[in-house]
């Protein structure tokens, strides 16, 4: 997580520097958008990297369930246990 939040703030660098260069302003003016843009971009690249490690997570763990479920035969599954009894407190 920390590799893609360093990438995305030295993307966000280099984006906010060459916008700020193109827009021929002071190097104070580039300096303050550069750092601006570096910190917006490697919140969101982490934010982006979170989703991304859970939906590959979620997808290996359902590709292991389909396979562990394939794997067993029909007749050795175990059956589903009984709901759990409710109790009717009078009060």
């Amino acid at each position: 997580m920390k590799k893609l939040m360093i990438l995305g703030a030295m993307l966000g660098f280099l984006i906010g520097a060459t916008f700020g260069i193109l827009q021929e302003c002071s190097w104070p003016a580039v300096l303050w958008r550069s750092s601006v843009a570096a910190a917006a971009a490697g919140l969101l690249l982490r934010w982006w990297g979170k989703l991304w490690i859970s939906g590959l997570r979620a997808a290996y763990a359902a590709k292991n369930a389909a396979a562990i479920a394939q794997a067993v035969p029909a007749d050795t599954k175990a059956a589903t246990p009984p709901a759990p009894a409710t109790f009717n407190r009078k009060k």
